[in-house]
């Protein structure tokens, strides 16, 4: 389901924690989804009984990575991210970072990808304060938006994986 504003999710977050669902939380741009998106949110969801996923809007997108993005406009990022079977709900943020809404949700597992280091994942001290946890996905090798955008723009296909 796609909730138009965080805040929206808030209901159901506390629907999952009198259930004693495990909520999983994860963000991103997924500007082109690709299969290394798939595998990341794949074994996201195996964390949990619920994937949230918080995607960056327009504007932020173009603030991190400049005017010719996103390629994707969030509302059909959204819709794609919500298609698939294992991620449950997707929402936006407009902030620099996602940290509010992880306060305010208060997910029993934050998700990143491998690349990011100790120290450098957004709500980690804080999740780690409630007895959450915080867990870092291999990245699947090869795969990257950037690598497709300059694959497309110089007209070289991508090479085999």
């Amino acid at each position: 389901m796609i909730y138009p504003t965080w805040r929206e999710f808030l209901p159901e977050r506390e629907r999952l924690r009198a259930a004693r669902l495990k909520l999983v939380f994860t963000n991103g741009c997924y500007d082109l989804l690709h299969p290394g998106h798939l595998k990341t949110l794949e074994a996201s969801r195996a964390l949990g009984d619920r994937l949230i996923v918080a995607i960056n809007t327009d504007a932020g997108v173009r603030s991190m990575k400049g005017p010719d993005r996103p390629i994707t406009p969030e509302a059909e990022r959204a819709e794609v991210l919500d298609a698939l079977q294992f991620v449950d709900a997707v929402t936006f943020f407009g902030e620099p970072t996602p940290l509010e809404i992880i306060t305010a949700l208060r997910p029993d597992v934050l998700v990143k990808g491998a690349d990011w280091g100790t120290g450098e994942v957004v709500g980690e001290p804080e999740v780690l304060a409630w007895g959450g946890e915080v867990v870092r996905i291999p990245l699947a090798p090869g795969y990257s938006t950037s690598a497709i955008i300059a694959a497309i723009q110089s007209g070289t296909p991508l090479s085999s994986r």
